[in-house]
């Protein structure tokens, strides 16, 4: 399914989401990939990267290969990744033809609402990993937290957004959930456009990921240590050498 947030409502991004904000999740997510693999990365694929915001934070000399499915997010990714290289694909299906020492799914898995879509998607995760690299997962929520919860933000001015998210689950049996987004944007005229759009999410269990993992021939690497108000779910896991 084509969401407008990112599709047409894309060019919003910079004002709902300052890139400022996600400096200190960059660092630690480098540091936790580096504890992980034992030594430091070199070489990271970020599958579903969106508009880049997270990765123009990473250090400029780890080459960092970015995808996402959205054209439009893409092309904002660009501007923020200059020099870094862009690939337009699904990341259920995506093949690029080489491997990286590690690869980082973040956000974006939330958008896998099947254990067929988490686990082809592990499965490409691990067909891009050099062997012995790490694969790392970051879930905004599991199903074991999962609470009812709205969320505010967005940018004062002109132009500006301001966001409000709804999180809330209509049938806790299933394994999804919904969230509802409602704008306010204001343009360069300061003409004001309400928009309200509805995503669904997958809601699995933390041994679902683990489970999905193994299935595709990775194992799990333990013991890491983060700050969980910046990163609530980590899962990391290793191609076997």
């Amino acid at each position: 399914m084509s969401y407008r947030l990112y599709t047409d409502l894309a060019a919003w991004w910079p004002h709902l989401a300052e890139r400022e904000s996600h400096e200190n999740e960059a660092l630690l997510l480098q540091s936790l990939l580096d504890e992980a693999s034992g030594s430091r990365v070199e070489s990271i694929l970020d599958m579903g990267s969106g508009g880049g915001l997270l990765a123009s934070h990473f250090d400029a000399d780890r080459e960092l290969v970015l995808s996402d499915l959205s054209s439009e997010m893409l092309a904002h990714c660009r501007t923020h990744n200059p020099g870094r290289s862009c690939h337009q694909a699904d990341m259920r299906t995506m093949r690029l033809s080489r491997t990286f020492s590690a690869v980082l799914l973040h956000d974006a898995v939330m958008y896998l609402t099947s254990i067929e879509d988490l686990q082809t998607t592990f499965q490409t995760a691990a067909a891009h990993l050099d062997p012995g690299g790490v694969f790392m997962v970051l879930p905004d929520v599991v199903k074991e937290c999962f609470e009812e919860m709205c969320v505010v933000g967005g940018s004062t001015g002109v132009p500006a957004a301001q966001l409000l998210e709804w999180h809330w689950d209509p049938d806790p049996s299933d394994s999804t959930y919904q969230l509802e987004l409602s704008f306010l944007l204001k343009d360069e005229q300061g003409k004001i456009e309400a928009v309200h759009e509805s995503h669904t999410l997958g809601l699995f269990s933390r041994q679902t990921y683990v489970r999905c993992l193994r299935a595709a021939g990775l194992e799990i690497i333990g013991g890491l240590i983060w700050d969980e108000n910046v990163l609530p779910e980590v899962f990391c896991a290793r191609k076997r050498r």
